[in-house]
C-alpha cells in the first residue's frame, strides 16, 4: 500500500466554504462558511453571501462594503441550532468583519474560527480573540 497524506478535516471544511462561496451571487466578493460541531463530525450549518431568499439573485447596490448581501457567516449562523451550550467551529473563506465576529459572539458556543483570506479590516477577528475565541489562519 503507498503511502497516503490523509486530508484534515479543517482542511475538508475550508474547501467546502469555498465551493459554497461558488454559489454567491455577490458582484464583488464571494464568501462561504461553514459551522461544524467540536469534533468535525457534524455540520451544523453552511452559508455564502448574497440576497435574501426570494429575491433576485443580485447586489442591491455596486457600492462596495454596501452591496447589501446578507454575509457568509450570518446565513450560516442563521442555519446553525443551539447557544453557547453547543460547542462550534466556523470556517470562513475570509477573514469575518466585525458585524460578523458580533454575531459569533452572541449565538454562542463559537470556539474556533478558521479564515483562509485577509479582509481589508482586521477589527472583526480582534473582537473574536477579544472575546476569547481562538482565530486561526489556514491557507490551502
Amino acid at each position: 500500500m503507498e503511502n497516503h497524506t490523509r486530508i484534515s478535516f479543517p482542511e475538508i471544511y475550508m474547501k467546502l466554504a469555498f465551493d459554497l462561496a461558488n454559489r454567491s451571487t455577490c458582484s464583488r466578493l464571494q464568501v462561504g462558511a461553514v459551522i461544524v460541531s467540536e469534533d468535525y463530525s457534524r455540520v451544523y450549518g453552511i452559508g455564502y453571501n448574497g440576497n435574501a431568499a426570494g429575491f433576485p439573485n443580485e447586489c442591491d447596490s455596486d457600492q462596495p462594503g454596501n452591496c447589501g448581501c446578507l454575509h457568509a457567516e450570518d446565513n450560516a449562523l442563521l442555519k446553525t441550532g443551539g447557544g453557547p451550550e453547543v460547542i462550534k467551529i466556523a470556517f470562513v473563506t475570509h477573514q469575518p468583519c466585525l458585524y460578523c465576529a458580533k454575531r459569533m459572539i452572541n449565538k454562542g458556543g463559537i470556539k474556533k474560527v478558521f479564515y483562509c483570506n485577509s479582509y481589508r479590516s482586521t477589527d472583526g477577528i480582534n473582537m473574536l480573540r477579544e472575546a476569547g475565541i481562538d482565530v486561526q489562519q489556514l491557507t490551502l
